[in-house]
């Protein structure tokens, strides 16, 4: 009898996962690198989504009272507004305070000079040079060039993107319903309705994310104000602001935009006043990372801490702060649709369903009966005659 040529059963499903494996780094790989080169599209359109995931409430509130088209308008218009009055509040204190900012500052430096002599033994020579080293490295004249060009190409692609945003935002806002109802119809019948449902779970999982965002990033700008009130450190709105908009970034932003406070309290107070600033800002990320982010964004998106980290990771691999502000809810999304789809036609388990203020709006599972995507069919439909 001849010798049996069958692959053994492990070495058969390692292979074949392998396999599988392998296609899903390809398409990953794929999709960073359309990401990546397209990232002057891509990345308003995904910040636009976030920030109609968040104002649609408000949106479908003025839809009641005025056309449709009319509140998405007042809605684009009123974040414009809000955020322009953000750092105009920044710019004008910093601008007003200028003069005595200066004063602080040289007082600062004096202080942080006789420190670093007193403490390390060197002398005003020593110091002087180290000093005039660091400024010639700075002043070179080539990354002066390359640090202009490349800010003024950043200018241009933020303004670009800017303008794409809210002309998104304005749409999704609108006719967000039709958008997707055409989305949906790009695929075959028989997956629509997995499709449409799919849609619904991302759609909740963003709007869970952008809603326990701003409470996190609301706690920290109060933590961090309120310890520079405390400290006497000047500019305390804008601090505020600023904690407010980088906390915007999961476990990174609202560190590294509280280096502002501790810079001011450096150049103002001193060092002594610098470190206790630092501590009140180590404390606030701890109760950021420790507190709200499990019990707010945690179960809001259900991602476990190192995933989000990793994701963080990733997105600034990719494209920088940017990147860093859309992994995590691009993390979101993909579990929460991917325990949709794995775990068949039941939908996956509102992880905010005991908190109100987080909780999206119920996403009902999928027809077991209308197998040919009739469903979404009749949902963009019923949406077009709606918004006609």
């Amino acid at each position: 009898m001849a010798a049996s040529n069958t692959v053994p059963r492990p070495v058969r499903l390692a292979s074949e996962w392998s396999l599988r494996l392998l296609l899903i780094g390809a398409a990953l790989y794929a999709l960073a690198w359309v990401v990546r080169n397209l990232s002057e599209a891509v990345i308003p359109l995904f910040v636009a989504l976030l920030l109609a995931s968040l104002l649609w409430p408000v949106t479908r509130a003025m839809a009641r009272r005025i056309p449709r088209g009319a509140a998405a308008g007042v809605t684009v218009l009123g974040t414009l507004a809000g955020v322009g009055g953000a750092f105009t509040i920044i710019g004008t204190q910093f601008s007003s305070s200028y003069q005595q900012l200066t004063d602080q500052v040289s007082e600062g430096l004096g202080q942080v000079r006789t420190w670093i002599l007193s403490t390390f033994h060197i002398t005003d020579d020593q110091f002087a040079s180290y000093f005039d080293q660091l400024k010639k490295h700075f002043q070179s004249g080539g990354n002066l060039t390359n640090t202009a060009a490349q800010a003024g190409t950043t200018a241009t692609h933020l303004l670009a993107g800017l303008f794409i945003a809210l002309f998104s935002l304005y749409f999704f806002l609108y006719e967000g319903e039709r958008i997707w109802s055409w989305v949906v119809r790009l695929f075959p019948r028989s997956a629509r309705d997995r499709v449409d449902s799919s849609g619904e779970i991302a759609w909740g999982q963003l709007s869970a994310f952008t809603r326990a965002t701003v409470l996190v990033a609301a706690t920290d700008a109060v933590g961090i104000s309120i310890g520079a009130a405390i400290l006497h450190v000047p500019l305390v709105p804008a601090i505020g602001l600023i904690v407010f908009i980088g906390a915007f970034v999961p476990v990174i932003g609202a560190a590294l935009s509280g280096t502002v406070a501790v810079l001011l309290a450096l150049v103002a107070q001193g060092p002594v006043y610098a470190l206790i600033m630092l501590a009140v800002v180590v404390a606030v990320q701890q109760l950021e990372s420790h507190v709200l982010q499990p019990f707010l964004l945690g179960r809001a998106v259900r991602v476990h801490p190192l995933a989000v980290i990793l994701a963080i990771a990733i997105g600034v691999i990719i494209a920088g702060i940017v990147g860093a502000l859309v992994a995590v809810p691009f993390a979101a999304v993909a579990n929460g649709v991917g325990h949709h789809l794995l775990d068949g036609s039941k939908p996956i388990p509102d992880p905010t369903e005991d908190d109100g203020v987080l909780a999206p709006d119920p996403v009902p599972p999928p027809s077991e009966v209308d197998d040919d995507g009739e469903r979404a069919v009749r949902r963009a439909g019923e949406v077009e005659q709606q918004l006609s």
